[in-house]
Protein backbone atom coordinates (compact mmCIF):
# COMPACT_ATOMS: atom_id res chain seq x y z
CA UNK A 1 0.00 0.00 0.00
CA UNK A 2 1.65 3.37 -1.02
CA UNK A 3 1.34 5.97 1.46
CA UNK A 4 -0.92 8.33 0.32
CA UNK A 5 -3.32 5.43 -0.09
CA UNK A 6 -2.55 4.39 3.65
CA UNK A 7 -3.56 8.57 4.81
CA UNK A 8 -6.43 8.17 3.18
CA UNK A 9 -7.82 5.36 5.49
CA UNK A 10 -10.15 6.49 8.95
CA UNK A 11 -8.99 4.61 11.64
CA UNK A 12 -10.23 4.46 15.13
CA UNK A 13 -6.79 4.25 17.65
CA UNK A 14 -7.13 2.04 20.30
CA UNK A 15 -7.55 3.87 24.09
CA UNK A 16 -6.08 2.25 27.81
CA UNK A 17 -9.70 1.14 29.23
CA UNK A 18 -8.64 1.84 32.29
CA UNK A 19 -8.09 5.33 31.29
CA UNK A 20 -11.09 5.84 29.58
CA UNK A 21 -13.10 4.55 32.17
CA UNK A 22 -11.59 6.96 35.07
CA UNK A 23 -12.11 9.33 32.70
CA UNK A 24 -15.29 9.41 31.92
CA UNK A 25 -16.25 8.88 35.77
CA UNK A 26 -14.14 12.23 36.18
CA UNK A 27 -16.17 14.14 33.63
CA UNK A 28 -19.31 12.48 35.47
CA UNK A 29 -18.45 14.37 38.32
CA UNK A 30 -20.60 17.98 39.55
CA UNK A 31 -17.54 19.51 39.56
CA UNK A 32 -14.62 18.50 37.38
CA UNK A 33 -11.06 18.30 38.58
CA UNK A 34 -9.31 19.28 35.48
CA UNK A 35 -5.97 18.25 36.45
CA UNK A 36 -7.11 14.92 37.27
CA UNK A 37 -8.44 14.56 33.58
CA UNK A 38 -5.27 16.54 32.18
CA UNK A 39 -3.05 13.48 34.20
CA UNK A 40 -5.47 10.79 32.46
CA UNK A 41 -5.25 11.68 28.99
CA UNK A 42 -1.47 12.62 29.28
CA UNK A 43 -1.12 8.28 29.39
CA UNK A 44 -2.77 7.94 26.64
CA UNK A 45 -1.48 8.19 23.14
CA UNK A 46 -5.08 7.55 21.15
CA UNK A 47 -6.81 10.34 23.31
CA UNK A 48 -4.31 12.42 23.63
CA UNK A 49 -4.15 12.16 19.64
CA UNK A 50 -7.83 12.84 19.39
CA UNK A 51 -8.13 15.76 21.63
CA UNK A 52 -5.28 17.43 19.64
CA UNK A 53 -7.32 17.10 16.66
CA UNK A 54 -10.32 18.99 18.01
CA UNK A 55 -8.18 21.49 19.60
CA UNK A 56 -6.27 22.11 16.30
CA UNK A 57 -9.31 21.80 13.94
CA UNK A 58 -10.32 24.89 11.44
CA UNK A 59 -13.05 25.50 14.58
CA UNK A 60 -10.90 27.34 16.40
CA UNK A 61 -8.49 29.86 15.90
CA UNK A 62 -5.66 28.52 17.81
CA UNK A 63 -5.66 25.59 14.84
CA UNK A 64 -2.02 24.82 14.41
CA UNK A 65 -0.74 25.83 17.62
CA UNK A 66 -2.14 23.50 20.34
CA UNK A 67 0.94 20.78 21.28
CA UNK A 68 -0.16 19.85 24.57
CA UNK A 69 -3.10 18.17 26.85
CA UNK A 70 -3.11 21.12 28.46
CA UNK A 71 -3.21 23.58 26.14
CA UNK A 72 -5.97 21.78 24.22
CA UNK A 73 -7.92 21.52 27.22
CA UNK A 74 -7.67 24.95 27.99
CA UNK A 75 -9.63 25.83 24.54
CA UNK A 76 -12.18 23.08 24.41
CA UNK A 77 -15.34 22.71 26.24
CA UNK A 78 -15.63 19.25 28.86
CA UNK A 79 -18.89 18.60 26.82
CA UNK A 80 -16.71 18.10 23.48
CA UNK A 81 -13.90 16.03 25.77
CA UNK A 82 -16.90 14.19 27.27
CA UNK A 83 -18.01 13.13 23.66
CA UNK A 84 -14.50 12.37 22.71
CA UNK A 85 -14.19 10.00 25.83
CA UNK A 86 -17.74 8.31 24.92
CA UNK A 87 -16.55 7.59 21.19
CA UNK A 88 -12.86 6.06 22.92
CA UNK A 89 -15.03 3.51 24.66
CA UNK A 90 -15.91 1.82 22.31
CA UNK A 91 -12.60 1.14 20.93
CA UNK A 92 -10.57 -0.22 23.93
CA UNK A 93 -10.30 -3.77 22.93
CA UNK A 94 -6.86 -5.17 24.01
CA UNK A 95 -6.72 -6.78 20.84
CA UNK A 96 -7.94 -3.82 18.32
CA UNK A 97 -4.42 -4.15 16.54
CA UNK A 98 -3.76 -7.68 15.13
CA UNK A 99 0.08 -8.33 16.15
CA UNK A 100 0.74 -5.63 18.44
CA UNK A 101 0.66 -6.34 22.35
CA UNK A 102 -0.99 -3.33 23.21
CA UNK A 103 -0.45 -2.77 26.74
CA UNK A 104 3.30 -2.71 26.09
CA UNK A 105 2.82 -0.73 23.79
CA UNK A 106 1.21 2.30 25.74
CA UNK A 107 3.38 1.70 28.48
CA UNK A 108 6.80 2.10 26.10
CA UNK A 109 4.79 4.98 24.26
CA UNK A 110 4.37 6.74 27.88
CA UNK A 111 8.29 5.83 28.48
CA UNK A 112 9.57 7.70 25.61
CA UNK A 113 7.01 10.11 26.50
CA UNK A 114 8.71 10.83 30.25
CA UNK A 115 12.20 10.69 28.77
CA UNK A 116 11.67 13.21 25.83
CA UNK A 117 10.20 15.39 28.33
CA UNK A 118 13.14 14.90 29.96
CA UNK A 119 15.57 15.58 27.08
CA UNK A 120 13.48 18.16 25.78
CA UNK A 121 14.33 20.51 29.08
CA UNK A 122 18.15 19.44 28.86
CA UNK A 123 18.47 20.98 25.52
CA UNK A 124 15.76 23.82 25.83
CA UNK A 125 13.04 22.71 23.79
CA UNK A 126 9.39 22.53 24.42
CA UNK A 127 8.63 20.28 27.03
CA UNK A 128 5.09 19.77 27.04
CA UNK A 129 5.76 19.26 23.05
CA UNK A 130 8.52 16.79 23.48
CA UNK A 131 5.88 14.78 26.03
CA UNK A 132 3.36 14.80 23.26
CA UNK A 133 5.22 13.94 20.61
CA UNK A 134 6.85 11.64 22.47
CA UNK A 135 3.71 9.33 23.27
CA UNK A 136 2.05 9.54 19.72
CA UNK A 137 5.66 9.27 17.79
CA UNK A 138 4.55 5.56 17.31
CA UNK A 139 0.80 5.62 16.05
CA UNK A 140 1.49 5.44 12.50
CA UNK A 141 2.75 1.93 13.71
CA UNK A 142 -0.78 1.16 14.88
CA UNK A 143 -2.06 2.56 11.45
CA UNK A 144 0.23 0.09 9.25
CA UNK A 145 -1.22 -2.59 11.38
CA UNK A 146 -4.55 -1.41 10.80
CA UNK A 147 -4.35 -1.06 7.31
CA UNK A 148 -1.65 -3.85 6.04
CA UNK A 149 -2.04 -6.85 8.70
CA UNK A 150 -0.77 -9.37 6.08
CA UNK A 151 2.21 -7.73 5.22
CA UNK A 152 3.23 -6.23 8.47
CA UNK A 153 2.63 -9.94 9.85
CA UNK A 154 5.22 -11.30 7.81
CA UNK A 155 7.52 -8.32 8.68
CA UNK A 156 6.97 -8.80 12.60
CA UNK A 157 8.32 -11.84 12.64
CA UNK A 158 11.89 -10.91 11.88
CA UNK A 159 11.70 -7.69 13.07
CA UNK A 160 9.08 -6.74 16.46
CA UNK A 161 7.22 -3.69 16.36
CA UNK A 162 9.74 -2.40 18.35
CA UNK A 163 12.49 -3.07 17.29
CA UNK A 164 15.77 -1.01 17.60
CA UNK A 165 15.75 -1.86 13.62
CA UNK A 166 12.22 -1.16 12.62
CA UNK A 167 11.85 2.29 10.57
CA UNK A 168 14.70 1.14 8.75
CA UNK A 169 13.32 -2.33 8.03
CA UNK A 170 10.14 -0.82 7.22
CA UNK A 171 11.41 2.03 4.83
CA UNK A 172 12.90 -0.89 2.85
CA UNK A 173 10.08 -3.05 2.43
CA UNK A 174 7.30 -0.27 1.82
CA UNK A 175 9.27 3.02 0.87
CA UNK A 176 8.33 4.61 4.80
CA UNK A 177 7.93 4.34 8.17
CA UNK A 178 5.44 4.38 11.14
CA UNK A 179 7.47 8.28 11.86
CA UNK A 180 6.59 9.13 7.99
CA UNK A 181 3.09 7.48 8.46
CA UNK A 182 2.31 9.43 12.14
CA UNK A 183 3.60 12.70 10.71
CA UNK A 184 1.15 12.35 7.75
CA UNK A 185 -1.78 12.58 10.02
CA UNK A 186 -0.09 15.13 12.12
CA UNK A 187 -0.12 17.32 8.71
CA UNK A 188 -3.73 16.90 8.05
CA UNK A 189 -4.89 17.16 11.45
CA UNK A 190 -3.19 20.32 11.67
CA UNK A 191 -1.07 19.58 14.41
CA UNK A 192 1.58 22.51 15.00
CA UNK A 193 4.79 22.39 12.16
CA UNK A 194 7.43 21.54 14.77
CA UNK A 195 5.50 18.41 16.00
CA UNK A 196 5.26 17.17 12.50
CA UNK A 197 8.52 17.53 11.73
CA UNK A 198 9.76 16.11 14.33
CA UNK A 199 7.65 13.23 14.17
CA UNK A 200 8.14 13.21 10.53
CA UNK A 201 12.25 12.82 10.86
CA UNK A 202 12.15 11.16 14.41
CA UNK A 203 13.98 8.10 12.07
CA UNK A 204 17.15 9.69 10.80
CA UNK A 205 17.02 13.39 12.59
CA UNK A 206 18.91 16.01 11.22
CA UNK A 207 20.14 14.22 8.06
CA UNK A 208 17.67 16.22 6.07
CA UNK A 209 16.72 20.12 5.10
CA UNK A 210 14.84 20.32 8.42
CA UNK A 211 16.62 20.64 11.77
CA UNK A 212 14.22 20.20 14.07
CA UNK A 213 15.94 19.65 17.81
CA UNK A 214 12.30 17.92 19.19
CA UNK A 215 13.36 15.14 16.06
CA UNK A 216 16.89 14.47 17.80
CA UNK A 217 14.62 14.12 21.37
CA UNK A 218 12.50 11.95 20.02
CA UNK A 219 14.68 9.27 18.63
CA UNK A 220 17.19 9.33 21.73
CA UNK A 221 14.35 8.73 23.96
CA UNK A 222 12.67 5.85 21.87
CA UNK A 223 16.21 4.56 21.65
CA UNK A 224 16.32 4.10 25.48
CA UNK A 225 12.98 3.05 25.62
CA UNK A 226 13.73 0.25 23.00
CA UNK A 227 16.67 -0.64 24.23
CA UNK A 228 15.15 -1.70 27.28
CA UNK A 229 12.85 -3.57 25.54
CA UNK A 230 15.28 -5.60 24.06
CA UNK A 231 16.54 -6.56 27.18
CA UNK A 232 19.87 -4.51 26.25
CA UNK A 233 23.04 -4.41 29.16
CA UNK A 234 25.07 -1.61 28.96
CA UNK A 235 27.35 -2.56 26.63
CA UNK A 236 25.20 -3.12 23.35
CA UNK A 237 23.51 0.07 24.56
CA UNK A 238 27.08 1.49 23.95
CA UNK A 239 26.80 -0.61 20.58
CA UNK A 240 23.20 1.15 19.62
CA UNK A 241 23.65 4.31 21.08
CA UNK A 242 22.73 7.23 17.96
CA UNK A 243 26.13 8.97 18.31
CA UNK A 244 25.53 11.85 15.59
CA UNK A 245 22.01 13.01 17.24
CA UNK A 246 23.91 13.08 20.67
CA UNK A 247 26.40 15.03 19.19
CA UNK A 248 23.37 17.42 17.30
CA UNK A 249 22.11 17.82 20.33
CA UNK A 250 24.90 17.95 22.65
CA UNK A 251 24.22 14.71 24.52
CA UNK A 252 26.28 11.78 25.46
CA UNK A 253 25.19 8.32 26.38
CA UNK A 254 25.41 9.08 29.88
CA UNK A 255 23.12 12.33 30.13
CA UNK A 256 20.92 10.62 27.93
CA UNK A 257 20.49 7.43 30.35
CA UNK A 258 20.56 9.38 33.61
CA UNK A 259 17.09 10.42 32.41
CA UNK A 260 16.22 7.43 33.08
CA UNK A 261 12.79 6.35 34.97
CA UNK A 262 13.58 2.33 34.40
CA UNK A 263 15.27 0.23 36.87
CA UNK A 264 18.00 -1.26 34.34
CA UNK A 265 19.48 -3.60 36.40
CA UNK A 266 15.78 -5.46 36.51
CA UNK A 267 16.10 -6.41 32.60
CA UNK A 268 19.50 -7.40 32.56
Amino acid sequence: MKLSALLELQFNLPSIPKVVALLLTELGRAEVDLSKVTRLISTDPALTTLLLQLANSSAFKLSGKISSVSEALALLKLSDVNTMALAAASVTSPKAVPGIKLAQFWEYSLNVAKVSRALAGLVRQNQQAAFTCGLIHAIGELAMHLAMPQEIALLNKGTPPLDLRRARVERREFDYCYAMVGAGFARMWHFPQPMVDALEHQYAPFENDVYEPLAGVIHLAAWRARAKEANMDERAMAGTFPDPVGIALDLDIDAVLQQDPFDWAAHT
